[in-house]
């Protein structure tokens, strides 16, 4: 009776270790599974882009305008532009082999009122609508994906005062910054690697001086040179950029365009 009990006494004592054991495994294979299951989100990297090709001699000259028309409670305003050495409408010649976001509709101006998004025009005339007040409107050549030419000569900067308000214009001796890219909705292929690309008045950029603060999604990068850069990294969705004007010790230098931050959505 005796070896019987301690019999027992042995078959349970296995099935209780036994079942510990397998506990354990099955605890440790479901952290295993947990852990595989944190997807970490993809680092965001900011770098200049290729060099593009130049155009030294292009050149923007207002022609004519504002035409200022007042149509019910806002106005009609209108530009026309003298365009030489340089051809809008056609695509830029590497543009099939940058892999960024491109216009099937070729070379053209990117005209800015008041550093808000630019609109992209085609063709030497400028036109939109505004409701009164002061403006300070830039156009600058751009190539076929949105990459300003930036040659001594390529934009055309003024101050506007439409309809009936006293005029406060902008000092336009002053550095100023005017964001340009990235802008609107990306989707396929054209969210690899999206374009950061801005335009600089009356100031120049570099390692010792002043500096082009760019946060996108919270990050942190600094531009000391005045080009394109191509961001990578970008997950799906709306995506946050910031950018600043500072200078040699990281102070905003201050005016009315240094600082602005847009929001552009990723999309499969």
């Amino acid at each position: 009776m005796k070896t019987k009990q301690l019999g027992l006494l042995s078959i349970l004592t296995f099935t209780l270790v036994a079942a510990s054991c397998t506990s354990g495994t099955k605890s440790t294979n479901e952290e295993a599974t947990e852990t595989e299951a944190v997807v970490e989100e993809p680092s965001i990297s900011l770098t200049k882009a290729p060099d593009s090709p130049d155009f030294p001699l292009a050149t923007l000259i207002k022609a004519g305008g504002p035409e200022i028309v007042e149509a019910d409670s806002s106005f009609e305003v209108s530009f026309e532009f003298d365009v030489q050495n340089y051809e809008l409408g056609v695509q830029t010649e590497d543009a099939a082999t940058r892999g960024i976001a491109n216009s099937g509709k070729g070379q053209h101006i990117h005209y800015i009122v008041n550093n808000g998004p630019y609109a992209a025009h085609y063709m030497p005339g400028v036109n939109g609508t505004l409701d009164a007040g002061n403006y300070t409107v830039l156009a600058f050549l751009s190539r076929s994906y949105h990459e300003s030419v930036k040659s001594a000569d390529a934009y055309h900067i003024e101050n506007m005062v439409v309809g009936d308000v006293e005029p406060a214009p902008a000092d336009l001796s002053a550095p100023h910054l005017f964001y340009s890219r990235p802008k609107g909705t990306y989707s396929g292929a054209d969210t690899e690697k999206v374009m950061l690309d801005f335009y600089l008045l009356n100031t120049t950029i570099d390692e010792a001086g002043n500096k082009v603060k760019a946060t996108i999604n919270g990050n942190e990068f600094m531009i000391s040179e005045w080009a394109p850069h191509y961001i990578e990294g970008l997950p799906m969705g709306e995506n946050t950029i910031k950018l600043e004007l500072i200078d040699s010790v990281g102070n905003a230098i201050p005016g009315p365009f240094n600082m602005v931050e847009r929001t552009i959505t990723l999309s499969e």
